[in-house]
């Protein structure tokens, strides 16, 4: 198979193999940019290259042998059966030749790394890519599904897969929403095209890493998003008619009530797919135009083997390793909703995880299932809150105690309570710093005192965007307004080499996007002597915050400037999560 060549970006190939004359490529590429398509889409539509050139220089820059499809070109039956019709159609790629567990497949996007991956996990085969020109493979397809639906005229059924809003009437009115009976809407839900659809999502959730999967139903169409690396991106959904039947196929497998559609709902499931489990955590919630439905996917590959593997600070890492060593007190994590406090708490329990403690959580919902640790699932609605919980569990001989969450004075006071009879208490709580912990407790009837008796450190975090390690560019400049609005001392930066993300939207590593995966930063509060007698007697958040500055405790912005200083992310992107705090 050819290598690939390594050039920068598709521009520096085609500038390098002489294809394009300087000012033609400079002019597409300002084009492309200006409408945020990749360079080759711009080459194609405004014809500035012969399509089988075009291919070559793509199969050239991506190490692919390039192949010309004659519409009459034999495929086999048996390669083709590999996967669903309509999944070749969607891919845009043709299965040409299987050797061994071998598979060449022509596709017509050389750069798609995604589709390619896929092709391998539904065919389960390794694939050899070859690059093919568009025209080529679509007419190819077209010949192929003249002749299988000739053969067989039952094939035509699957046409439903690619049904196009512009051929659906879509009109207002509950009862037109609702399925006739339920029997129709079992048997909607239960229908390949759905299945299908709902296994595909579920799919490139895993392939791009997406966190959240949102399915919603908007006035005329259907919207799907993934979350990937905390930032919604938009991606082609089921049409509108099929909107409901996608919704009851995953309250089939979330084992949820799919005749009820007033109220919302919650459930999981498990999948299993790309050499792994995943646990998917589903909520519904009726809306005006249908139910929305967002499923988390909980991948317990993705869990911190130790604390040590979260990439901290040396600060924030030697003040945690020291609090989770203490033999009782209480540990508090805090951070917005989505900012890895689970993950965080997770890797703390994998170091503390020996045969010779016990440890209980009580959590809600559990979200990871860890071998050797007793997980108990709060559940509200019947009476088994975090206290209750919690009293139970002190009674079950614990050495170290997780509690999801600190919602209310009674949980909090249970919790302090546990923290000085001898247990190792690990719990979150909703504030932005650190140092606002102790107002928060104090707020919730916990007596100064007992805190300052019991509080071992007090963390704060957030989750950054990483900078694509491939396609990631130096930055020349930083924008002088910026520093001044948010306090920046261009002297931090002295020395050191900043990067921007790249604007290489053929990036085989984020897809254009400048950013791939996610990484946390924290603010650790060790509580010592001194900010122990501050709280014992009250003192305030600017006492507390003066004490932490001469223990040379690093804040969230300056550990943000620091993955900043180190090249692993972006100003930008620091300050999209630490831009408020001091």
């Amino acid at each position: 198979m050819p290598q690939a060549k390594h050039y920068a970006s598709f521009a520096d190939a085609l500038k390098a193999q002489g294809l394009l004359s300087e000012e033609v490529l400079s002019a597409l590429v300002e084009k492309a940019t200006a409408e945020k398509l990749p360079l080759e889409k711009i080459i194609a539509a405004e014809k500035a290259m012969d399509a089988q050139a075009l291919t070559c220089a793509l199969a050239d820059y991506y190490g692919m042998a390039p192949i010309t499809l004659p519409s009459d070109f034999p495929v086999s039956d048996r390669l083709l059966d590999l996967a669903p019709w309509a999944f070749w159609r969607k891919a845009k790629a043709v299965p040409l030749e299987k050797v061994g567990r071998l598979l060449s497949v022509a596709f017509a996007d050389p750069s798609d790394l995604l589709i390619q991956d896929e092709v391998a996990a539904t065919t389960h085969n390794r694939v050899l890519p070859l690059a093919a020109v568009p025209t080529e493979v679509e007419a190819l397809l077209n010949a192929l599904e003249a002749k299988r639906q000739a053969a067989n005229p039952m094939l035509a059924m699957e046409n439903v897969m690619r049904l196009d809003e512009e051929d659906l009437e879509v009109s207002g009115g509950k009862e037109e929403q609702q399925p006739e009976t339920l029997d129709k809407a079992i048997e909607n839900a239960d229908g390949a095209p759905v299945i299908r659809m709902v296994n595909m999502i579920m799919l490139e959730a895993l392939r791009t890493g997406a966190s959240d999967i949102h399915f919603e139903a908007m006035e005329k169409v259907s919207r799907l998003r993934y979350r990937i690396d905390g930032e919604l991106v938009e991606r082609p959904a089921p049409p509108k008619a099929l909107h409901d039947a996608v919704v009851s196929r995953i309250k089939i497998l979330s084992e949820l009530d799919i005749a009820e559609r007033r109220v919302p709902q919650d459930g999981r499931f498990k999948i299993r797919a790309l050499n792994k489990e995943v646990d998917i955590r589903v909520s519904i919630l009726p809306t005006i135009h249908g139910e929305k439905v967002v499923m988390r996917t909980l991948d317990k590959s993705n869990l911190a083997p130790s604390l040590s593997a979260l990439g901290l600070d040396p600060f924030a890492y030697e003040a945690m390793k020291y609090a989770i060593d203490q033999p009782h007190g209480i540990i508090l994590v805090t951070g917005p909703t989505g900012s890895g406090k689970t993950t965080t708490l997770y890797s703390c329990l994998q170091d503390l995880n020996t045969p010779n403690v016990n440890i209980v959580t009580a959590e809600d919902p559990v979200e990871y299932e860890l071998p050797g640790v007793n997980q108990v699932h709060v559940n509200q609605q019947v009476g088994l809150t975090f206290a209750s919980v919690l009293r139970s569990v002190l009674r079950q001989d614990p050495d170290i105690v997780l509690v999801g969450e600190i919602r209310d004075g009674e949980t909090a006071d249970i919790a302090v309570k546990a923290a000085l009879t001898g247990h190792l208490v690990l719990s979150t709580l909703h504030t932005n710093t650190a140092i606002g912990v102790i107002a928060r407790l104090i707020d919730m009837g916990i007596q100064p005192f007992m805190l300052g008796s019991s509080l071992i450190c007090a963390q704060a975090q957030r989750l950054f965007r990483r900078l694509c390690p491939v396609c990631k560019e130096p930055c020349t400049e930083l924008d002088a307004d910026v520093l001044r609005v948010n306090h920046i001392d261009p002297a931090f930066f002295e020395g050191a080499t900043l990067f921007q993300p790249g604007h290489n939207p053929n990036c085989p590593k984020c897809h254009g996007s400048g950013y791939k995966g996610r990484g946390a930063i924290m603010e650790v509060l060790p509580v010592s002597e001194a900010i122990r007698n501050l709280i014992i007697r009250g003192a305030s958040a600017e006492e507390l915050k003066a004490a932490a500055v001469k223990s040379k405790m690093v804040f969230l912005k300056e550990a943000g400037l620091g993955k900043v200083r180190q090249g692993v992310t972006s100003l930008q992107a620091a300050l999209e999560v630490t831009g408020g705090e001091d």
